[in-house]
């Protein structure tokens, strides 16, 4: 075989091994995932108004970390996921009157969490799913005590495990890992 044949033949191969889910050296390509923000400043209750916690560009970072975490708890290898976050609406709201001068957020069974999102997973380069959903949970509050142990984000961080649980992971029949 000539030299540029088993050039040809060595991206063959590697662009097989790569469709499959193999890096060239026979490893698994672990899954990505990419969060995007569109329009962020419009979001429902995303800033911090009145002082009282992380701000516009701390929600960010934490629902990023969340939706990262969560996604890739339960994608397989080869998996590629977008999501766009389209809005947040946190979990209660913020009295100012309260703890003046930052204000105190108040939880209560009318305040679920809700964040509106689109993804696309791909598996190879094939979409295998994906849509736009709005996210919500009015019964958030019967798993307080398990929700409050997360922290700041607990009621959203729950919220986003249940979508990337059923959603993205083998186990709920979707197109994640399947378990052994």
């Amino acid at each position: 075989m000539s030299r540029r044949g088993r050039g040809w033949l060595a991206v063959l191969i590697g662009a097989g091994l790569a469709s499959a889910g193999f890096s060239r050296d026979g490893a698994a390509v672990p899954a990505q995932v990419t969060v995007r923000f569109v329009a962020p400043e419009r979001y429902t209750d995303a800033d911090d108004r009145y002082g009282s916690g992380p701000g516009l560009r701390g929600t960010l970072a934490e629902i990023r970390r969340i939706i990262e975490a969560s996604a890739l708890r339960v994608m397989g290898p080869d998996e590629t996921l977008v999501v766009d976050v389209l809005d947040i609406d946190r979990a209660g709201f913020v009295r100012p009157d309260l703890n003046i001068p930052s204000g105190l957020r108040i939880v209560s069974d009318v305040t679920p969490p809700a964040i509106r999102l689109r993804y696309d997973l791909r598996r190879g380069g094939r979409r295998i799913a994906g849509g736009e959903e709005r996210l919500t949970d009015i019964n958030f509050l019967f798993g307080a005590r398990a929700a409050a142990a997360l922290g700041r984000f607990g009621y959203e961080e729950a919220l986003l495990r249940d979508w990337a649980r059923t959603r993205l992971s083998g186990r709920a029949g979707g197109p994640g890992p399947r378990p052994e």
